[in-house]
């Protein structure tokens, strides 16, 4: 698959990035990396055309002064940028998560061995440590657990390393499915199963618990499939959205007897955790 990537500079940065980036998501943009003029942001060409950007308000603003620029991204060129850039990092003294070629970390419980493709989900951006934070709160034994958008399939092997029953991997997109084989195989797992699509390949599953961490319109308009195969007082785990997206994710959750429990924070970023009634 090929991408289209955008380099954004914004002045100031702050708030600035912060609200480009939630506008750049609700236009169907993928994943993003913050630098210190502003950002890179990356959209499936499927899903891209030359008025993308047509409805981003904080382009217009005179609050801010944005320049851009977009090419084509190839996956071969994306692994050279990662390798250059990707630091291993630790998640509450208990997770690692690290490239092949990074020393494993000797003082934590789970060493996971991530290699990304154009996936996002390799702890650095704030949903993803969020969501390996949930994780670890829960008992996974003998769970069934779905991790929907999976990415590069790091929560799934986290959730497999936590001694889940099974794990069901899922992403639409062509190098995240791909990508998450690899690191399933890199990390020794048995009990993940990755499958490329959408939630309509949720029809007749059952889960104990469901981790999605996508983007806020995918979540609000999934919720409701995702409740649908939730068992009664299952876990549902959703991020990637903001804490000012909190109210209109709660209240679809309710329509479908989902009970927000709490939710964690990192930078204005939110994973919120809701239980099946």
């Amino acid at each position: 698959m090929v991408y289209i990537g955008y380099t954004f500079k914004i002045s100031p940065t702050a708030p600035g990035c912060e609200i480009l980036i939630a506008e750049l998501a609700d236009a169907g943009f993928e994943s993003f990396v913050e630098n210190k003029n502003g950002i890179s942001a990356y959209i499936s060409k499927d899903n891209w055309d030359e008025s993308i950007l047509k409805d981003i308000r904080v382009l217009r603003s005179k609050a801010f002064k944005v320049s851009y620029s977009f090419k084509e991204i190839k996956q071969r060129n994306w692994n050279s940028v990662w390798e250059k850039n990707f630091n291993p990092i630790t998640i509450d003294d208990k997770v690692c998560i690290r490239a092949p070629f990074h020393k494993k970390f000797a003082h934590v419980d789970y060493d996971i061995i991530i290699e990304p493709k154009m996936s996002f989900g390799t702890g650095h951006h704030e949903t993803t440590y969020i969501m390996v934070q949930h994780i670890l709160t829960l008992n996974l034994k003998g769970k069934r657990v779905l991790d929907m958008g999976c990415g590069t399939g790091v929560l799934a092997i986290l959730a497999e390393k936590r001694n889940a029953r099974f794990i069901d991997a899922i992403d639409i997109d062509a190098w995240c499915y791909e990508n998450s084989i690899e690191n399933i195989k890199r990390n020794n797992c048995h009990k993940i199963k990755a499958y490329q699509g959408d939630a309509s390949l949720l029809k007749d599953k059952n889960y104990d618990i469901v981790i999605a961490n996508i983007n806020r319109n995918i979540l609000l308009n999934d919720i409701k499939i995702y409740a649908s195969c939730l068992s009664k007082n299952g876990i549902l785990m959703l991020s990637g959205f903001y804490v000012k997206d909190i109210v209109v994710i709660e209240a679809e959750a309710k329509k479908y007897g989902l009970f927000k429990v709490n939710y964690k924070q990192k930078n204005n970023w939110v994973g919120v955790k809701f239980v099946k009634k």
